[in-house]
């Protein structure tokens, strides 16, 4: 049975148990009264007649929740047992999310709601909802505000300039997208395939035409392979310069797994920059991950072997390990991940199993030349881009995308956990022509 098949069955009145409130602390509340009960009876006729989405039953959900406490916990197990969730993982998620909570100094409920709904969605396997789509969409609208500006302003102010498709408007066109960052190779590509469409197809409506142009802008992108899940534990590799937010991301790639209920270590293989261990022990420590480090210094091969060796042991399902990014001597960092990647392969043939480089948006054609370094040097099955929300410069995800190949998996559309976000090519193109 499906998710909302199931909870619309509750809902009206098909599951005869009684939710038993425990606070996250699982000190003992008192046992339900028929006043609990009255709120209960209230609430499941609210979400009975509601639209069947997570985030209008969030609403009813918690009206009259204006703070963490014991009103949110009642709710938030009140909805678990709705589900048939196991009171040892409802139990997993309130504690976790209550020490969260705590950890940021959240206390409103306006700091953390769309955390929540976050949360929630990964844990009930919801991202690929109607609801979490659009709020995906959004996001990635909100953060490609910069691009979009340059671009689908000047695209629209050309569109209204022309009466017809002639060398002039496809050479305006073309410097349009490069001015974007698109790239030169991969906007005379575009424009090329675009031109050729437009005249098959006579079009004539400036709508028409941008929706055409999305369809080729998303053409680009190639599609993350489907992949079996290995035997754990999963070992993921991330590499990237400094400064392109590689800490935050593998944070919030294990806040991911760990909201999937999966069980996540990080390793600290950036050895040598200062501070780099203790902050990714940090940031371990807030998304619940186990933590791996030797001192500072240390092969960061060895300390990828041992932690793997520890995941292995204690039966951890995800291992993601950081890497140093030292640019300014970038043929030692080569030599150095391929020595990771040896040593890892020598405990088995299959590791690791994705290697991820992270790129930093704003610093456009310059993440293009750090896309061709480690594609050349390492082999890298999967890019993700941060830090969309403050860049003038995505266009360079059409360059990258077309010109390696190399699958989008995520983009960084913010600080938060939430805002690590799954791409998707037309949602994208949708976005950044408006």
């Amino acid at each position: 049975m499906g998710f909302f098949s199931k909870i619309k069955k509750f809902w009206k009145g098909e599951n005869e148990d009684v939710v038993q409130e425990v606070s996250p602390q699982e000190a003992v509340l008192p046992e339900i009264t028929a006043e609990a009960e009255d709120w209960q009876s209230g609430l499941k006729h609210s979400l009975a007649m509601a639209e069947p989405r997570l985030s209008v039953w969030l609403d009813h959900l918690l009206k009259g929740v204006e703070a963490k406490g014991d009103q949110l916990w009642k709710r938030l197990y009140f909805f678990f047992d709705a589900l048939e969730i196991p009171r040892e993982e409802a139990d997993e998620f309130v504690s976790d999310f209550s020490r969260w909570l705590d950890e940021m100094g959240y206390v409103r409920l306006d700091e953390f709601r769309s955390e929540l709904q976050y949360r929630l969605a990964l844990a009930l396997d919801l991202e690929d909802e109607e609801d979490e789509r659009s709020r995906l969409f959004i996001k990635l609208s909100q953060g490609l505000s910069k691009t979009k500006e340059q671009l689908s302003r000047r695209i629209d102010n050309l569109l209204i300039a022309t009466d017809k498709y002639d060398q002039a408007f496809w050479d305006e066109l073309e410097e349009i997208l490069i001015m974007a960052d698109v790239g030169y190779k991969a906007s005379s590509e575009l424009v090329d395939k675009l031109r050729s469409k437009v005249s098959d197809q006579d079009v004539d409506d400036p709508e028409k035409f941008k929706e055409l142009l999305g369809k080729e802008l998303a053409s680009f992108f190639p599609r993350p392979p489907r992949r079996i899940k290995p035997e754990p534990p999963e070992v993921v590799l991330v590499i990237g310069v400094n400064g392109v937010g590689k800490t935050t991301t593998i944070a919030k790639l294990a806040h991911r797994e760990r909201m999937k209920g999966r069980k996540v270590m990080i390793a600290a293989g950036d050895t040598f920059r200062a501070a780099a261990i203790e902050q990714l022990q940090i940031w371990a420590h807030r998304v619940g991950a186990g933590f791996y480090a030797k001192k500072h210094g240390s092969d960061p091969a060895s300390v990828a072997y041992e932690s793997l060796d520890t995941a292995m042991n204690e039966e951890y399902d995800v291992l993601y390990i950081d890497t140093a990014g030292r640019l300014h001597t970038k043929i030692d960092l080569m030599q150095e991940l391929k020595k990771i990647k040896k040593v890892m392969h020598k405990k088995r043939s299959d590791l690791p199993h994705r290697t991820i480089l992270v790129l930093d948006a704003t610093t456009g054609q310059n993440a293009l030349s750090q896309t061709e370094l480690f594609a050349r040097e390492i082999n890298v099955d999967e890019i993700i881009l941060t830090k969309l929300d403050g860049t003038a410069k995505g266009g360079v995800m059409v360059a990258i995308a077309m010109q390696f190949q190399i699958p989008i998996s995520y983009v960084g559309l913010g600080e938060k956990m939430e805002d690590l976000r799954p791409f998707e090519a037309e949602n994208f193109a949708r976005a950044l022509l408006g």
